[in-house]
């Protein structure tokens, strides 16, 4: 009997020319992508005059204007009051004196972007926390109407937010949730929790039941089991999860605007409104958005590689 060498080849592989034409579209949407986050961050750095001139400016003489704007508040004062006011003792007061002008205490920038961070985080947590038990729930428990109340859960996703807004702020306003903390962190909870839950349930699906019923046997009560057996193979799918619903979290508009205006405000709201001398700081913005962009990248990338395994879980079946 002669052996013969075979090889195998599989259905799928692509040739050489379609890796290329498949890299140039990835390196094009990549590019394309890219282009206006990096005007935003060159706008951050550019003086006032620079970042509306036309057309528009590549090279320019880098500024921290921006970033201080933003941070702050600002007053014009005649140059004899300047004087009386000796040299600045700041390099932020330097900056401010170029244009005549002088701080007069802190902007409401920072307290905005910490309740974004407060609101964006704690309702993450909380949807991810509850879509997870309710998830196992549906997965592995017999539950009457499964299908009817999983599609109720979805439905909620499918309403857009201005449909509902009126209600809720009705709501809010004799519960006295609005403009509170409390109440945006319940508001996007509820939001999210329903996407929590249908993604969760995927991932939970494709953890063999036989892993729980083997913890079981030997003598883990059914949380154990879920906490020291389930949680640890679901961590690529709570990160995929986390993801998605801090970015709904933290880019919401629509709710904010309308139920907040002080306490509670968020970023989102609060940037597109920093004035400056004849309207728009557009460097304070550019600036102000930068900084809104960093916890976001920065989750992201730290969790990048559960939500690699998260988005391609069970697509592979053996």
């Amino acid at each position: 009997m002669s052996a013969r060498a075979t090889t195998a080849h599989s259905v799928v592989e692509i040739k050489a020319a379609g890796k290329w034409f498949a890299g140039i579209l990835v390196a094009a949407y990549a590019l394309v992508a890219v282009i206006p986050l990096a005007w935003i961050l060159m706008t951050g750095f550019k003086s006032p005059p620079d970042s509306i001139s036309y057309p528009p400016k590549v090279v320019f003489e880098p500024s921290l204007e921006g970033y201080v704007n933003v941070f702050t508040n600002r007053s014009r004062q005649t140059p004899e009051y300047l004087e009386s006011l000796g040299p600045p003792k700041a390099w932020y007061d330097k900056i401010s004196r170029k244009r005549n002008m002088v701080i007069t205490g802190p902007s409401r920038f920072a307290g905005r972007y910490m309740n974004s961070v407060v609101i964006g985080f704690g309702s993450t947590f909380l949807a991810v926390f509850l879509g997870t038990l309710a998830a196992y729930g549906f997965s592995r428990f017999k539950v009457p109407l499964k299908d009817d109340l999983l599609f109720f859960i979805l439905s909620t996703r499918m309403m857009p937010p201005i449909a509902v807004a009126i209600p809720i702020f009705l709501m809010y306003r004799t519960l006295g949730l609005s403009d509170t903390i409390l109440g945006m962190i319940l508001l996007y909870t509820a939001v999210n929790v329903s996407l929590a839950v249908w993604l969760l349930k995927g991932f939970i699906d494709e953890i063999p039941r036989e892993y729980e019923e083997a913890a079981v046997v030997d003598g883990y009560t059914r949380l154990q089991a879920f906490i020291k057996v389930i949680l640890p193979q679901m961590r690529a799918g709570i990160a995929a999860t986390a993801i998605f619903c801090l970015i709904f979290a933290w880019n919401e508009y629509a709710f904010a605007l309308l139920l907040t205006s002080g306490n509670a405000q968020t970023a989102p709201p609060f940037i597109p409104i920093i004035i400056g001398e004849g309207g728009l700081d557009w460097p304070a913005v550019a600036a102000g958005t930068t900084l809104f962009l960093v916890p976001i990248v920065f989750f992201t990338v730290l969790l990048r590689n559960q939500l690699l395994r998260g988005i391609t879980f069970g697509a592979v079946r053996k």
